[in-house]
């Protein structure tokens, strides 16, 4: 039996509650009882709380509480699952306090040593995000439940701060996390059709008594990306950008959210994206003029012109 196998038989059975000893453990494994004794320390190591009592009536017996914890975790194991917490907090995530109870019987569970090591690389991550005054987690939580349970919910909507918000009926599939915002995607009964909704302007939000049939093969991502960036679909129209510029801003140019999206050619110092043209003069120029004079447009010549009108729009409205 390997070694990990042996050590999980020898857990299960200290889980039964019952003081049991090294001779009883090693008849019933089959193996020699100096093995037993190595298998207990690395238990203990682990962090699992082993009593150890010695005399005629001697054993092996865990603590109570310990059958509480189903899984025990590796040093890397709960490194990773705590800084996946500070992620979590940082994005808003709507189970927020279960998490902190998880990750408390977490340490609960460790040795000082495993959480003093912990400790010293937990405090080596911090996530900065977007800071917002409006929390969205009771909302989320609605969502999560709604989502899968697969219950039809009743929102108040506003699309945007211009118009009135209205009540919408929609079948939520998923919910995303993009670009520190939340979303929900799903079928909206106003429009009859699949739609994305941000989570912060939902004002309110009711589950409803109806269930619906989730599609199938339905991908919430493609769906979304799909609508965040515009299809190519006349393949007449279609022109390249080259762009000329130091490669560490050439990087960073590639892996824009839209503009990666139709990177065609890299090299050292220079970039190749293929662009319908209506698409490409109306988004781009926008999207090049945070990287100033860093980068330089070497075609096609009606985007320089482009985004020239552009900087006299905006040089002529704040001379106003």
């Amino acid at each position: 039996m390997p070694k990990l196998d042996n050590v999980l038989a020898i857990l299960w059975m200290l889980s039964s509650g019952e003081k049991i000893t090294a001779k009883q453990i090693s008849e019933k494994l089959e193996m020699n009882i100096r093995t037993v004794y190595r298998y207990i320390d690395t238990l203990s190591t682990s962090g699992v709380p082993i009593i150890s009592d010695s005399g005629h009536n001697g054993g092996y017996t865990l603590l109570n509480n310990f059958i509480e914890a189903p899984l025990f975790f590796d040093f890397e194991e709960q490194t990773s699952l705590l800084h996946a917490a500070v992620f979590a907090d940082e994005a808003g995530y709507y189970g927020g306090e279960a998490l902190n109870r998880a990750i408390s019987k977490l340490r609960n569970y460790s040795n000082q040593e495993q959480e003093t090591k912990v400790n010293q690389h937990l405090t080596s991550l911090e996530v900065i995000s977007k800071i917002s005054a409006l929390t969205v987690e009771p909302i989320l939580k609605e969502l999560e439940q709604a989502v899968s349970g697969v219950y039809t919910i009743k929102i108040l909507y506003a699309k945007n701060s211009k118009e009135q918000s209205i009540y919408r009926l929609v079948n939520p599939y998923r919910i995303i996390y993009w670009n520190n915002k939340w979303y929900v995607i799903g079928y909206c009964h106003l429009r009859n059709d699949v739609r994305s909704f941000r989570v912060d302007r939902i004002e309110s939000l009711m589950l409803t008594e109806e269930q619906f049939n989730l599609p199938e093969n339905f991908s919430a991502r493609d769906y979304f990306l799909k609508n965040l960036l515009p299809t190519m679909e006349d393949k007449e129209s279609i022109i390249s950008m080259v762009v000329n510029g130091d490669a560490k801003v050439l990087d960073d140019l590639c892996q824009h959210w839209f503009l990666g999206h139709y990177l065609q050619e890299r090299t050292a110092n220079q970039a190749k994206f293929l662009f319908e043209k209506d698409m490409m003069l109306k988004h781009v120029p926008y999207f090049l003029l945070q990287y100033g004079k860093s980068i330089q447009i070497v075609e096609p010549i009606s985007l320089k012109e482009r985004l020239i009108e552009v900087l006299s729009e905006l040089i002529t409205f704040h001379q106003v």
